[in-house]
């Protein structure tokens, strides 16, 4: 019949253009794949990992706190306030505890004439010790930076956003993994006002004072192009000092001691942030922190200018420092 041959035809001109199609699918396959094979390791950037720490968690959450839309978290501000939620939310989500009925500490905030000026507001949670309950080891960093100044955002990613996800990362992991002492973690305001929330906190402590083993305070940990890290306060406290410098043998960065001697002027940080306070008190510190970098307290400052890897390694690291301390410390 005339249409079984019509429908032979039809069918082989398919057929024809079935495989031809087929060829030059394959042919485009191959093509993406040797393509795809020469790009060098080198042009192939991977968002940091780590074993330790949950990186993802931690570079969204620095991400977060340095946004345009916290304008600068300034103590007193509106968004101070957003900054203060998300940071007791954060808390929440990383296991921390109330250690009394609120995660907040509020204290008067106070200007240059020490005129009362609002409120500032410390974050605070706990983790307990499961050998050593009623002794504690706190961790600090300051959730605060300077906020708008003539119409410039400083974002404050590495001061100190840095420092206040960390406290989420370390809450994290030490919440699955139970210290030998209790560990008080610490979100801190107004520490660009005069390390006004960490002065107002020791001096209301939620806990006995002789409980406290150390403060462990950390300010500025994403940036290093030389892969730096210090920890400050072993020239006061040598007694730390030992076990620090086991930590330094595996740290995945630099972990340096010093920046603590006073006849080193302003390269002497003991006084320059939130664990002043604790030294002032005779409660040993140690500070983990880098040195200033060319967008230190500018508008700068952004979450686009950490060094990523550097962060995550310097967390681990930090961590690894908090394992050896609670070890050792009773």
């Amino acid at each position: 019949m005339l249409r079984d041959r019509v429908s032979k035809k039809r069918i082989k001109q398919f057929m024809k253009r079935f495989i031809f199609l087929t060829i030059i699918l394959l042919m485009s396959s191959l093509l993406a794949a040797q393509s795809s094979s020469r790009i060098s390791p080198e042009n192939t950037v991977l968002p940091p990992s780590s074993k330790i720490v949950n990186a993802k968690n931690l570079l969204s959450d620095i991400k977060m706190l340095a946004a345009d839309e916290m304008r600068g978290r300034g103590a007193g501000s509106a968004e101070s306030v957003k900054a203060r939620g998300f940071v007791e939310k954060r808390f929440k989500e990383s296991g921390l505890k109330l250690l009394e009925n609120s995660y907040l500490q509020e204290f008067p905030l106070r200007s240059r004439n020490n005129v009362e000026a609002g409120k500032g507001v410390n974050v605070i949670g706990v983790i307990k010790g499961r050998k050593n309950a009623e002794k504690y080891i706190v961790i600090t960093a300051h959730y605060d930076h300077v906020g708008v100044e003539d119409g410039e955002i400083y974002n404050g990613a590495d001061d100190n956003a840095s420092g206040t996800a960390a406290l989420f990362a370390l809450a994290e992991y030490f919440n699955k993994n139970q210290p030998s002492n209790s560990l008080l973690f610490v979100a801190f305001d107004a520490e660009e006002r005069g390390l006004q929330g960490a002065r107002y906190f020791v001096n209301n402590l939620p806990v006995k004072k002789e409980s406290i083993l150390l403060n462990i305070n950390m300010d500025m940990i994403s940036r290093s192009d030389k892969s730096e890290l210090y920890a400050v306060g072993t020239f006061h406290y040598p007694l730390l000092k030992p076990h620090l410098e086991t930590v330094a043998k595996r740290a995945p960065v630099k972990l340096l001691l010093g920046h603590d001697r006073p006849e080193l002027g302003r390269d002497d940080w003991t006084n320059q942030s939130d664990h002043a306070a604790f030294h002032q008190a005779k409660i040993p510190f140690i500070y983990f922190g880098v040195e200033d970098h060319k967008d230190y307290h500018r508008p700068t400052d952004d979450f686009e200018n950490i060094n990523q890897d550097f962060y995550v390694k310097a967390v681990e690291t930090i961590l690894s420092a908090v394992k050896e301390l609670d070890k050792n410390l009773k």
